[in-house]
């Protein structure tokens, strides 16, 4: 399949709003807090020189450090995605709920969104229902790790709850975070496994792990056998695969995952923010040319890079 004859729907990226400066200095502030001002920095610094070797490799240029409107971005967005032939983005985070919102609606034939706001807030249950009623958003974003207290935590189940009544998907981040060297505020919230007893609870929510666990994919290939609700997104540069203790490739990954879960449960994503790269279309070329490679037919590529997103989204195309 070429792929100019391939529907696409990216599942997973990240909006670059101008707010996003606000929410760094919040994750300054927490980082300062846990681990020490000049232990922040450091973590900070390592995860920076990470990120940088990873877009080394991958031949990007450096992120643009001038400022547009959230307008200005939406516009690139949109324009970005008509040139690289991509039907849909689906944004993750945004700089808060209402503000995702009101860029999902500049291009809504374009952009999806999801809540992500604090999970353990007094009130996250009530803005979820907020989120997805009042502000048009389609799911729900969680990044497990940044997490202080443990995903399973018996004070957040209200939440899952009232996603069940939704009928959302909700996207968990596990593994890693902000590349290597980066800070985790609970070790237990990196493992997917620790998701076992909510994906058990809560069958009928669609549970999302992106990056194939990023890092820890026995355990998210073990979650998916004991959970047929919980999904694999395929978001990312997949870097994690040079730190296994076994040999493994993307074409490795996409045939076990294939083997395990099936087509129906895969789902694409790029974890694209910035630009000037916009939507990461080599990271399209790789995942696609991986599953050519392994033989997957047509009716399952359609299904990883569109179908299933399109179902999760319940978009009316």
């Amino acid at each position: 399949m070429a792929l100019d004859e391939l529907r696409v729907i990216d599942f997973h990226a990240h909006f670059p709003t101008k707010r996003w400066f606000k929410w760094s200095a919040s994750w300054r502030k927490r980082l300062a807090k846990k681990y020490g001002v000049e232990n922040a920095q450091l973590l900070i610094e390592q995860s920076i020189r990470d990120k940088e070797k990873m877009r080394k490799l991958w031949g990007f240029a450096p992120p643009e450090t001038e400022t547009l409107s959230d307008e200005e971005q939406a516009a690139r967005w949109a324009e970005d995605l008509d040139v690289k032939g991509i039907k849909r983005v689906n944004f993750v985070t945004g700089g808060g709920n209402d503000n995702l919102s009101e860029t999902v609606k500049l291009h809504p034939k374009k952009f999806s969104g999801f809540a992500h706001h604090h999970i353990f807030s007094d009130n996250a249950s009530s803005e979820l229902e907020r989120a997805v009623k009042q502000l048009g958003l389609r799911g729900y974003k969680v990044i497990a790790p940044a997490l202080a207290k443990s995903i399973n935590h018996k004070s957040i189940y209200p939440v899952w709850e009232k996603a069940e009544k939704l009928e959302i998907p909700i996207i968990i981040h596990f593994g890693v975070l902000g590349g290597g060297g980066g800070p985790s505020f609970d070790l237990e919230n990196m493992n997917p496994l620790s998701l076992w007893e909510v994906a058990k609870m809560f069958p009928r929510i669609p549970f999302v792990i992106p990056h194939f666990g990023a890092g820890y994919l026995r355990e998210l290939l073990l979650l998916c056998w004991s959970c047929p609700n919980v999904y694999m997104d395929t978001s990312g540069s997949n870097r994690w695969m040079h730190w296994m203790p076994f040999e493994i490739d993307l074409k490795g990954v996409f045939r076990k995952a294939i083997e395990t879960v099936g087509p129906d449960r895969i789902i694409f994503g790029s974890d694209s923010s910035y630009f000037p790269r916009g939507f990461t279309v080599q990271y399209l070329m790789e995942q696609v040319k991986a599953c050519q490679a392994i033989g997957l037919e047509k009716d399952g590529i359609d299904k990883i890079f569109y179908k299933n997103a399109a179902t999760l989204l319940k978009l009316k195309e």
